[in-house]
Order: C-alpha cells, then sequence, then structure tokens
C-alpha cells in the first residue's frame, strides 16, 4: 500500500477518535474540574446533539402591500443619479478650492517679527495650518470618492 493511502485511512478514523465522555466534579471549595477520563466523585455529563437550523423561508410583503412599476423605479433611479451628480460636481469644486487653498498655504509661510526688527517664520503656525489644509483636501477627497462609488452602484441604465 503506498503512503498516501495509509495517510487517508488515518485521516478518515481520526474523527472517530476525537469522541471522549466528559466528566465533571465539584470540590469543597465549589471548584469546578471537567476531564476526559472519570474522576472522583465525579459525574459524567450527557451533551445532547448540536440541534441544526433550517434555513427561514424568504419573506414576501404582505398581500396587497403595494408594489413599484418598473416606469416608476427608473424614474427614482434617475432624480437619484441627478442628484448625486450634481452633489458630485459641486464637492470636485470645494476640492479644487481647498487644493488650491493648500497650494497658496505653501506658498505663503507664517511670519513674525522679532523684537530686533527682524523678520523670523513662525514653523509651528506654519504646520498647522498646512495640517488643516491637508485635512480639508483630504476631506473633500473622501467625499468625492464616496459619491463616484455611490453612482457607479446605480449604473448607467
Amino acid at each position: 500500500m503506498k503512503p498516501g493511502r495509509y495517510l487517508f485511512a488515518v485521516l478518515c478514523i481520526f474523527p472517530l477518535l476525537a469522541h471522549a465522555d466528559i466528566y465533571k466534579s465539584v470540590d469543597e471549595n465549589g471548584h469546578v474540574t471537567y476531564s476526559s477520563t472519570p474522576l472522583k466523585g465525579g459525574k459524567r455529563i450527557y451533551l445532547q446533539p448540536l440541534s441544526t437550523m433550517v434555513p427561514p423561508a424568504k419573506v414576501q410583503g404582505p398581500a396587497g402591500f403595494p408594489r413599484v412599476d418598473s416606469e416608476t423605479q427608473r424614474s427614482r433611479d434617475d432624480t437619484r443619479r441627478k442628484i448625486l451628480q450634481d452633489e458630485l460636481n459641486a464637492e470636485e469644486k470645494q476640492l479644487a478650492a481647498a487644493q488650491q487653498n493648500l497650494k497658496d498655504g505653501e506658498a505663503n509661510p507664517e511670519v513674525f517679527k522679532g523684537a530686533d526688527g527682524h523678520t523670523y517664520r513662525n514653523v509651528a503656525k506654519f504646520n498647522e495650518k498646512i495640517k488643516r489644509l491637508n485635512d480639508q483636501v483630504d476631506l473633500h477627497q473622501q467625499n468625492v470618492d464616496a459619491l463616484k462609488t455611490e453612482l457607479s452602484k446605480l449604473g448607467n441604465e
């Protein structure tokens, strides 16, 4: 016999070996011990087989529930598509404005005049401003991506 056949036979028998009785024992302090071998003063636990569930029947609306005809649904989808497209256009404009604000902010560092009359860069304030502008760009980009995803779900019917 080939080694593969021996392995197959062992694997087929293995689940049969996995079955074991379970024993429960409670000591004088109330500690519970479970074991697969009989314990002194322990009792065998009889476990019921697990029940299997029947999948639920497909639920349909109640009798007389209003149904939407295909023309009405198409009209609703078209309205939704137009609203999403309008929102996308507005969000893309806001994204472009946020990107321009970021570009302008990067070109204009924060400065202050020292007591000696010299001009110095305020790096912390500049970094804070750039982070706020980057957050605005990220927010508008996420909104654009979400709107494009929603539009793609509607399809081009």
